[in-house]
């Protein structure tokens, strides 16, 4: 994707008084008029990755709808790819940040790959095991198909944990296959080329209400789920850490938005998914506890995470905390802007 480079043009006006009286009204405008207007010519563009089109990714539409990140100087691009491409195309330099930190975490947990988890912003897991009408119990799926968005990624351990807890095998007893994200899931549920998903809102109130699908069991209660915030590389945070900053900052005024604005939150995740006001809004009353005010979980919350991810990856030991994590930033910009 290469590096954008902002190029300033500078005009010759004939006239003393002329150029006095621009230079004046020119002052006048950069005084009066709000940041996201005139630093239009001076915006940053970068590219930020998400994985599944749901409500995960709440703060980024909120961000890029109700101008956060213009306020911070950045034209975003937000590009939807699976995770595990996500992480090798920052690396790549092509990505500035990752959203979907679940994936990111296992893949510094299982090959030490050089990302800094900078903040977090769902800690639970907002996920719903989802059937076609036929079946009617976890049993009733043995030898049927799964289809996830990323292996190894947060839906996949949610249907995985949920499926063991209804007394199946995922590794024998089910056939997993990658069917895009959340959406796409839905659509294959409906036309029966896979029997299970594990789906979030706002799509799970479309499965259940339009289509008639069966839920069989909720993941929200069941464990702590670190899997949506900002990841970068470590190259990156040394090398852009201002940059790095600036996307926190778009990222907390966004999540002070969802948590003060319901409806206003809810107009936005109806228009970037496009359902209807009333799935948008049971979509944000459903999902809101799920997610941090501060981008920050807390200690406790990450030690249970780690712990319960080293035994699903069987690893020796939980990897420690602060080869995973940095939110030395997130508290400079909590700080910044009064978040507690």
């Amino acid at each position: 994707m290469g590096r954008w480079i902002t190029k300033a043009r500078f005009f010759i006006h004939a006239g003393w008084a002329a150029m006095f009286r621009k230079a004046v009204l020119s002052l006048f405008l950069v005084v009066l008029l709000p940041y996201p207007v005139w630093s239009q010519g001076t915006l940053q563009k970068i590219a930020i990755a998400y994985s599944s089109r749901s409500i995960a990714s709440i703060d980024l539409y909120v961000a890029q709808e109700r101008g956060f990140f213009r306020e911070e100087g950045l034209d975003v691009q937000l590009v939807l790819v699976r995770a595990t491409s996500a992480i090798a195309a920052a690396l790549a330099g092509d990505i500035h940040a990752v959203g979907s930190i679940g994936t990111v975490i296992r893949a510094i947990e299982r090959s030490d790959v050089p990302f800094k988890v900078l903040a977090v912003n769902l800690k639970r897991p907002l996920f719903w095991l989802v059937t076609r009408p036929e079946f009617k119990s976890i049993a009733d799926l043995k030898g049927k198909t799964l289809g996830i968005t990323t292996f190894g990624g947060a839906q996949h351990v949610a249907a995985i944990r949920l499926l063991r807890k209804g007394g199946l095998d995922p590794e024998k007893d089910i056939t997993v296959i990658v069917a895009g994200d959340v959406p796409s899931q839905l659509q294959s549920l409906v036309s029966g080329v896979i029997q299970v998903a594990v789906l979030s809102p706002p799509t799970i109130i479309m499965a259940r209400d339009k289509f008639k699908m069966r839920i069989l069991a909720s993941a929200v209660d069941e464990f702590p789920s670190i899997q949506n915030g900002t990841a970068v590389t470590e190259k990156f945070l040394k090398e852009r850490r201002d940059l790095a900053k600036r996307i926190l900052r778009a990222r907390a005024k966004a999540t002070g938005y969802f948590w003060e604005n319901e409806r206003g939150a809810s107009e936005v995740l109806a228009k970037y998914l496009k359902v209807e006001l009333p799935v948008a809004l049971e979509s944000y009353r459903l999902a809101r506890p799920a997610f941090t005010s501060n981008g920050i979980p807390t200690g406790e919350e990450v030690g249970e995470f780690l712990s319960m991810d080293a035994e699903f990856l069987s690893l020796p030991k939980a990897i420690p905390a602060a080869r995973i994590f940095d939110f030395s930033l997130q508290r400079e910009v909590n700080q910044e802007l009064g978040v507690k």
